[in-house]
């Protein structure tokens, strides 16, 4: 069965160069070329994963981006050249799971649409088939079945990223983990050495769950090495 993908992108020339090889790779791609259109496609059709431009006409991509999130998990790939929207659109929590430069290599796209959409069916068919789990660190309850996390009781709401790097770390509270490890587990993708990525998703968790973001107590920061589980 062909993956189908939504793509959205107002550049003709890009949306007609991205549709082409992922067409010859073997998907289905439909376009759209402003965030209504992309919006009503969405409402309407079923897909796989989404790439989104954020600078589009009549519904920005964050916007586009913030309305889809709060019915769906897929997995969102960003495509990009505005500076600084890495750090607006993963800081701001709208929930997007990668992040590509523009100009970007079609290898290194195909390669992360076909990384994302392996790790979303992945998950699917691992929380599919084990019965209901649930992790705690402190104050915190972590319920694998249910993708929620709750916090003395009240449940905070995280992206899927935030959610496996959090299952992570809680899973295995005494490991020390470094940027390039974290991106390997919960990417499931060779580590290209942007830490901003890294840095983004964890500020954004650290400032859902901690009582004082600037003094971590549930993910530590090891200066130089990585990241881990704080001691409870």
């Amino acid at each position: 069965m062909k993956h189908k993908i939504l793509l959205v992108e107002d550049d003709t020339a890009i949306s007609d160069m991205v549709k082409g090889q992922f067409t010859k790779e073997g998907f289905e791609v439909v376009p759209a070329f402003d965030g209504e259109q992309a919006l009503e496609k969405f409402s309407r059709d079923t897909f796989d994963l989404i790439l989104l431009d954020l600078m589009l006409p009549k519904l920005d991509g964050m916007e586009f981006l913030k309305i889809i999130r709060e019915k769906s998990m897929i997995p969102v790939l960003i495509m990009s050249a505005k500076d600084g929207d890495l750090d607006k659109a993963l800081g701001l929590g709208f929930g997007a799971d990668d992040y590509i430069a523009k100009p970007f290599s079609m290898i290194e796209l195909t390669a992360r649409v076909k990384a994302a959409i392996r790790r979303a069916t992945h998950y699917s068919r691992t929380e599919q088939e084990h019965q209901q789990k649930v992790l705690t660190a402190g104050d915190l309850t972590l319920d694998l079945d249910n993708f929620s996390l709750h916090k003395n009781g009240t449940e905070i709401k995280l992206t899927s990223k935030e959610f496996h790097i959090l299952k992570l770390f809680i899973s295995h509270p005494s490991r020390v983990y470094t940027k390039a490890q974290i991106y390997s587990l919960v990417w499931e993708d060779e580590y290209y050495g942007d830490e901003n990525v890294i840095n983004v998703h964890m500020r954004r968790l650290r400032e859902k769950i901690e009582d004082d973001p600037s003094s971590p107590n549930y993910i530590k920061t090891l200066w130089g090495i990585g990241y881990k589980l704080g001691e409870f």
